[in-house]
């Protein structure tokens, strides 16, 4: 009865979380610097339609209260005077503040004063990259469907080892469609992907440092603000491609808009013969595919309410990589070559968003969301060693919703709840085929949980000047896993941005506290006899709870961008994953403690020559944790030797302490594009290095990307491009851990054609 009263509460309730929102204002002067009503003030999306219009007050301020994440063009005009404009970025939570100060206009003409505004956000705490559907469809291999090289590429300390994404030390990031949070605690049982990257508008990466509205994923946060149809008139693009391992990436998008609706969708299906991360150089049992549909789609009911509704499912397939050499090294530790397995995973979202804007200075937001996701691992019958067969199928009910107001001009003040219920369900079962009748197998198990997680917040920034943004927060979280687990954790946050006047550097600092609610893991009667038949057994997991300060600053210059920021985490309960034997699969388990340190850098540079634009993220750290393994997969007391690594930090397995990527897109003569990427990794360590790599780090690895296009017929009917993922083919082992379908090699050269038609319907 406890579970189904806590089900109703966290779905029922009225919720805050993040948005994909921010606010515009702006004062205008005449020359005499007197403050100019009645001036018409345009605010327009660049790469798109949308458009939002006002007339300056008595004060001669304008404020545009819910504008989604994006860059934007301000224009200002009032009779006999001189057009201005300026351009501005606006970020989840921003609010620039823009001056415009016209010049009375010459006889019989009338020019355009264009103006730059602040290229850093100076009322924030938190780093942040923010990726254009441009750079997708420009950055090497950043379209397709699996890829995740619009955050490797473009962020400091992000890249994918044993196939998983992880970002400074950690695996565990947050995704956001539209500002609402897509809820998955499965970590390490999925490999496909949130949202293909083509239906993508913006992608704000948030680095740690973050206010108090968001909560549960220290590691990584990604704002995904989907395409809507306002950058097109009933228009279509057809995009196809084709390459190397009888790879094809393919996917039809329409949309259009009038001024009160907006509406976009997408049909999309890929395969190819590389699929996941192999355990050796060559490319064996390894191809993918999958298909899906996106639909987005927006009602302006009026002035003061819009709705919001976003869409996705899709279907993933996998099969598991293998090494065919029975005598090979990496079969005598994880033996894989009698394995014929393969993986599905169905994911489907959906999220409404109701936004009233009460009054210039007050906007809510109310969403609902629902999740489901499914990962079903699948042994042929004939596997040797082992046959190995997993189903894991979650459900993910809640809201959010954001209440935001501006306080006297000075404070922006948020308060809410945000809150889902979880109910997920299990079956394992794991037959071993390898000691004929001797066999000791337990029969399969099946589990079902059900639990959630709600919690409260407040957070205000306050302007003290023009110059100070002080900020602080609290955020309440309450967790219950359904079974003995029930936490009640309390996460203080304090931060400041300072921007010196003059050369407008922007220093940030901050200190916080985080909690991140533990997977739901449920383990019956065969699971635990075949944990205990490895001499390990499972314990009750409990949350993480990590402690992180950062240092940094931003400094622009004629457009250029560096942002440098150091930081620490500080974790206890910290999350991971490890297997049973030769189950071939990840199982959650916490350290005891962990340890973060790193520095970041990352350079972005204006458009150069009108044509070009540069990008740079360099991240220096070191991922440390410390024994005994607390919660999950544990070994049992008393612990025997080498069940669990001596007490004392060491560096996790997928721990790299250099990384570097340099890239650069161009547009040249003709309608053709340029764009390349070089990826810099100093080498994984895994903490069992063999003689082949010693020390404790594996190979350092260099990859080089590339690709090339042009568009062709009016209006860029038509576009095709060649691109070239790991030119020199560099092949390196990247982890020989007991990770998911064993070792694992980088990525083979891959070489497509991709070709795009648009058209109106």
């Amino acid at each position: 009865m406890r579970q189904i009263v806590s089900c109703l509460f966290f779905i029922s309730g009225i919720l805050l979380h993040a948005t994909i929102f921010g606010r515009v204002q702006g004062i205008v002067h005449d020359p005499q610097h007197r403050p100019m009503a009645g001036a018409a003030v345009e605010l327009k999306a660049i790469s798109s339609d949308w458009s939002q219009t006002a007339l300056t007050d008595g004060n001669g301020e304008f404020s545009f209260a819910t504008v989604p994440v994006g860059d934007y063009k301000i224009t200002v005009t009032q009779p006999t005077f001189e057009i201005a404009e300026q351009r501005v970025t606006v970020t989840s939570g921003s609010s620039p503040i823009l001056h415009f100060q016209l010049a009375i206009a010459t006889v019989k003409q009338t020019t355009v004063v264009v103006g730059q505004a602040e290229a850093v956000n100076a009322d924030s705490a938190t780093p942040t990259t923010l990726i254009s559907r441009d750079d997708i469809a420009q950055t090497p291999g950043a379209d397709r469907t699996n890829s995740m090289a619009m955050i490797t590429d473009y962020t400091p300390g992000a890249y994918v080892t044993h196939d998983m994404l992880h970002m400074r030390g950690g695996h565990q990031v947050d995704w956001l469609i539209d500002g609402v949070p897509v809820p998955n605690t499965n970590i390490a049982t999925n490999l496909g992907p949130q949202i293909d990257p083509k239906d993508i508008d913006y992608l704000e990466i948030q680095r740690g440092s973050y206010d108090a509205d968001y909560g549960d994923r220290t590691y990584g946060v990604f704002n995904i603000v989907p395409r809507t149809g306002f950058e097109r008139d009933n228009g279509a693009e057809l995009v196809t491609s084709f390459g190397n391992w009888y790879q094809t990436n393919d996917q039809l998008n329409f949309g259009g808009h009038t001024k009160r609706f907006a509406y976009y969708a997408s049909v999309n299906v890929n395969r190819s013969n590389y699929g996941l991360q192999p355990p050796i150089g060559q490319v064996v049992h390894d191809a993918e595919n999958g298909y899906g549909g996106f639909a987005s789609f927006i009602f302006n009911a009026s002035s003061l309410n819009q709705f919001r509704l976003v869409a996705s499912l899709r279907q993933d397939y996998y099969q598991i990589p293998i090494d065919p050499n029975p005598n090979s090294a990496g079969n005598q530790v994880y033996p894989s070559f009698g394995l014929h397995d393969s993986e599905r995973e169905p994911d489907g979202y959906v999220t409404f968003s109701w936004i009233h804007t009460f009054n210039p200075n007050v906007r809510m937001t109310i969403s609902p969301f629902y999740h489901f996701n499914e990962a079903s691992y699948k042994s042929s019958p004939n596997d040797y060693p082992v046959i190995t067969n997993v189903n894991q199928t979650a459900n993910y009910a809640g809201a959010q919703a954001s209440v935001d107001a501006t306080v006297m001009k000075k404070n922006e003040v948020q308060v809410g709840v945000y809150g889902f219920a979880q109910h997920q369900s299990n079956t394992f079962n794991n037959i071993f085929t390898d000691c004929g009748t001797s066999c000791q197998n337990f029969g399969p198990s099946s589990a079902a949980v059900t639990g959630g997680v709600a919690e409260v917040f407040i957070s205000d920034r306050y302007k003290v000047t023009s110059w100070l943004t002080l900020i602080a927060g609290l955020r309440y979280s309450h967790f219950d896993s359904g079974a003995a687990v029930v936490e009640n954790v309390p996460d203080p946050r304090v931060g400041v941005a300072i921007r010196v006047p003059r050369l407008h550097w922007v220093f940030r600092g901050f200190y916080g506290l985080f909690y991140q609610p533990p997977p739901l893991l449920t383990a019956t009667g065969p699971l635990i006899d075949l944990a205990n038949s490895q001499s390990l057994t499972f314990g009750a997991l409990r949350g993480e709870r990590d402690h992180e300060y950062q240092f940094g600053v931003a400094i622009p210059f004629r457009g250029w961008v560096l942002d440098v920021d150091t930081f620490q985490t500080s974790a206890r309960n910290w999350l991971d994953h490890s297997n049973i034997g030769e189950s071939n699969l990840f199982w959650p388990l916490t350290w005891d403690r962990a340890l973060i340190q790193g520095w970041e850098t990352t350079l972005r540079s204006p458009r150069l020559w009108h044509r070009a634009q540069a990008h740079l993220a360099y991240s220096n750290q070191i991922a440390q944790a410390s024994s005994p393994f607390t919660g999950g997969l544990i070994c049992p007391a008393p612990v025997q030797a080498g069940c669990e690594p001596p007490p004392g930090f060491s560096p996790v397995d997928h721990d790299q302490r250099n990384t570097l990527n340099v890239g650069f897109n161009a547009s040249l003569p003709g309608r053709a594009f340029a764009s390349t990427n070089v990826y810099y990794g100093s080498g994984f360590t895994n903490g069992n290095p063999d003689a082949e790599y010693p020390g404790n780090y594996l190979p350092q690895h260099t990859t080089f990307d590339m690709s090339v296009g042009k568009s062709f017929g009016e209006a860029e009917k038509y576009r095709v491009s060649v691109t070239a993922l790991n030119v020199a083919n560099r092949r390196v082992l990247l982890d020989n851990s007991l990770t998911f379908g064993g070792f694992h090699f980088n990525d083979p050269r891959q070489i497509y054609v991709e070709f795009r038609y648009r058209f109106h319907y």
